[in-house]
């Protein structure tokens, strides 16, 4: 969980006067997960976060289910996406189901004249290709390759873009997305054994009041609907929060491999986990050192959960004809492993310059319409030499 946090002016004690220097009082607002239960945090806004001028009417963006059911080993070409100008309309969702949503992105242009928030999920956006700024209530994150831009639900932001050719990764969540509680002790901290620790969690700077009246819209993303809200002022207009509730960036660059004498299993690149799947980084690391170590990956057969591998950078220990971008997916019910003489390469050498993001689902994933059209057919028969 994200640790505590505080930014710009806060009253002495909650739910209290907060008076403005002018007359007033700002309004408080508490944002909390899983009813009163879990994370939250505190935001004072100048004018009451509730002035709805008008809705218009629904977008549907849910995403259209080619397969629902697949026993079959498949494989995407992610950079096959065409890049569009609009954030929201440059999302596709590619491999789906009720507990989480993958989606590709290649936006060309950054969120002008509107503004953006999940309300059903949790979003963790890889950065693949593209520098630039989340600009939220809570903030500034600037971000650049390879970072992990974690967005609670119900927090409005826009991206600003330095470039045009940006691609982006992006998991949905519709649980929180949490680190795994292996890494954390009683009290939250991260222990000394976690591959990551708090001084490699960017949070929001840079907290900016923007005290405007007007024509604010904001896209609401709601059950598969973006639902336009006009508001009377500016979604920015906090003069300070507090609380463990907010957006943050984590960099795979930072992920500290744990490796042995022989062959690690997938668990020790975890990095989130959220209800039902979980996040894992694969980073250049130091091979197995026992003598007679295989690095490469033994087989393993999917008893229990969908595998999606999606690769950034460098050459894969496991496979062959990996390209940027490329998604596979190994679904529950069969056997997957290394390419054939992959085994055979990967003995004696040292180390593997690989970058690559897993999602490993505990349920199975729907294959929708835009993933049909960027597919490699021959995938599942790349095992047969």
């Amino acid at each position: 969980m994200p640790h505590y946090q505080k930014r710009g002016e806060i009253p002495h004690k909650r739910h209290t006067q907060f008076k403005k220097s002018g007359g007033g009082l700002y309004s408080e607002e508490l944002i909390s997960t899983e009813g009163f239960h879990s994370v939250y945090s505190l935001i004072y806004h100048c004018h009451p976060p509730t002035l709805v001028t008008k809705i218009d009417e629904p977008i549907d963006v849910s995403p259209k289910i080619a397969q629902q059911k697949n026993l079959q080993n498949r494989c995407y070409k992610g950079f096959n996406i065409k890049p569009v100008e609009d954030f929201l309309k440059s999302r596709v969702p590619v491999l789906v189901n009720n507990d989480v949503h993958i989606v590709l992105a290649a936006p060309q242009k950054s969120v002008e004249g509107y503004f953006y928030k999940n309300s059903d999920a949790d979003e963790v956006i890889f950065v693949h290709e593209g520098t630039g700024v989340m600009k939220s209530i809570f903030g500034e994150l600037k971000f650049s390759y390879g970072d992990y831009i974690v967005v609670p639900r119900g927090t409005i932001y826009q991206l600003n873009f330095d470039t045009k050719d940006n691609r982006l990764l992006i998991v949905e969540s519709f649980s929180p997305v949490q680190y795994p509680k292996r890494y954390r002790n009683e009290f939250g901290q991260l222990l000394e054994h976690a591959p990551f620790c708090e001084r490699d969690i960017r949070e929001p700077q840079n907290l900016t009041t923007i005290d405007e009246k007007g024509d604010f819209l904001v896209y609401i993303k709601k059950q598969g609907l973006l639902y336009p809200y006009h508001y009377a002022t500016h979604p920015f207009d906090a003069i300070g929060w507090d609380g463990n509730h907010y957006p943050y960036i984590f960099s795979i660059h930072d992920f500290e491999p744990i490796t042995g004498r022989v062959h690690q299993p997938p668990p020790v690149h975890q990095t989130f986990e959220a209800h039902n799947f979980v996040i894992c980084s694969f980073v250049p690391r130091k091979y197995d050192y026992h003598p007679d170590a295989i690095p490469a990956p033994y087989h393993h057969s999917n008893v229990d959960s969908d595998e999606v591998l999606y690769y950034v950078d460098g050459d894969f220990m496991s496979r062959k004809h990996v390209e940027r971008g490329m998604i596979t997916l190994h679904p529950i019910g069969i056997p997957h492993g290394p390419h054939p003489g992959t085994v055979e390469k990967s003995i004696g050498k040292e180390e593997t310059r690989e970058l690559a993001v897993m999602v490993d689902t505990f349920k199975p994933l729907w294959l929708t319409e835009d993933a049909a059209k960027i597919e490699d057919g021959s995938y599942y028969r790349s095992w047969v030499e």
